[in-house]
Order: C-alpha cells, then sequence, then structure tokens
C-alpha cells in the first residue's frame, strides 16, 4: 500500500471533491454524513457513509501493514541483539573471563582507534610518505640576548613649533 497514512487523495464524492490524507477525508465525510441527516436526506446520508468507509479500511489496511513491518524490524533487533549476546559470551570464554566476576555484565567495546594498541610498522613498512609534519624539527641555536641598538630618529626640523606639554598650554 505504500505511504497511505500520508498521502494525499483527490476523493470524489457526490459533493465533489474532496481532499486530504485519508484521515481527514473521513472526517469530513463523517461531517457531510451528519449534515445529511439533520437534514433528514438519507440517500446522502448512506452515499456519505459508505464514502468514508472506503477510506476507513484503507486506513485500517495501511496501519496493519506499518504494524507488521515494525513488528519485523523489532524481530530482526531482537535475533541480532541476541546473536551479538552469543558472540560475547564466546569471546569472553575463549579470553578466559568466565570465573571473572565483571565478566558477566556486558562489555561495551571501544570504537576509539587511538585508544587501540598501533602495531609498530617502520614508514617504509606501511607504504606511507614522509611529510614535512612527520619529520622531526631541527633544534635551533639558542638566540642571543643582546639586541642590536635601533637607528635614531633624524632630528626635529627646528622650523616646526615644539610640541606644547600640558603646563605650557595653560
Amino acid at each position: 500500500m505504500g505511504n497511505v497514512m500520508n498521502r494525499v487523495f483527490d476523493s470524489s464524492g457526490p459533493e465533489g471533491k474532496v481532499r486530504g490524507t485519508p484521515q481527514q477525508i473521513i472526517d469530513k465525510y463523517n461531517q457531510l454524513t451528519r449534515d445529511a441527516q439533520l437534514s433528514n436526506d438519507r440517500v446522502a446520508a448512506e452515499n456519505f457513509q459508505q464514502h468514508a468507509e472506503h477510506y476507513t479500511r484503507m486506513l485500517g489496511e495501511a496501519q496493519k501493514e506499518q504494524d507488521a513491518k515494525r513488528e519485523e524490524q523489532e524481530r530482526q533487533n531482537r535475533e541480532r541483539q541476541a546473536e551479538r549476546d552469543r558472540e560475547r559470551a564466546e569471546r569472553q570464554e575463549r579470553e578466559g573471563n568466565h570465573g571473572d566476576p565483571q565478566s558477566d555484565a556486558p562489555q561495551q567495546e571501544s570504537t576509539d582507534l587511538a585508544d587501540a594498541p598501533q602495531p609498530d610498522v617502520s614508514e617504509a613498512e606501511s607504504g606511507l610518505v614522509e611529510t614535512p609534519e612527520s619529520k622531526p624539527k631541527p633544534k635551533r641555536a639558542p638566540r642571543s640576548r643582546s639586541r642590536k641598538p635601533k637607528a635614531e630618529a633624524p632630528a626635529a626640523d627646528q622650523t616646526s613649533e615644539p610640541a606644547q606639554t600640558g603646563e605650557a598650554a595653560e
């Protein structure tokens, strides 16, 4: 049935088109049924009721399919979890942790590669290319503490006015 529950339908009923999801169409036809009953139009009321029933059946089938899919996924998840638990128990038995009191508790596997022990492989064996970042940095000679004197600024031009200090400005 696909995704019927959220799909938008155009229903051609006796009063014209009704557009919406199956639940919206059901609600609209139920409202039209009540309106027809209030106006004592039994034929129209029955017609609207049949249209609502059609979409109710469609919606029910879609919900059954969705529930079946959900149950199947849950069953598969339970099977996968049981298989992981069996593998974990077998691995613990092989490692000799069977008598360890912590072996009964499920152990979380580390997925962090940085924590895993790295094999001792030279760069030539690994096929990696040496980059400038991977090379050890050469040691620099210590810097001299004495600094060269800065060149003195040229003498101020005598024709310009001297800068005024706070006292002279008053």
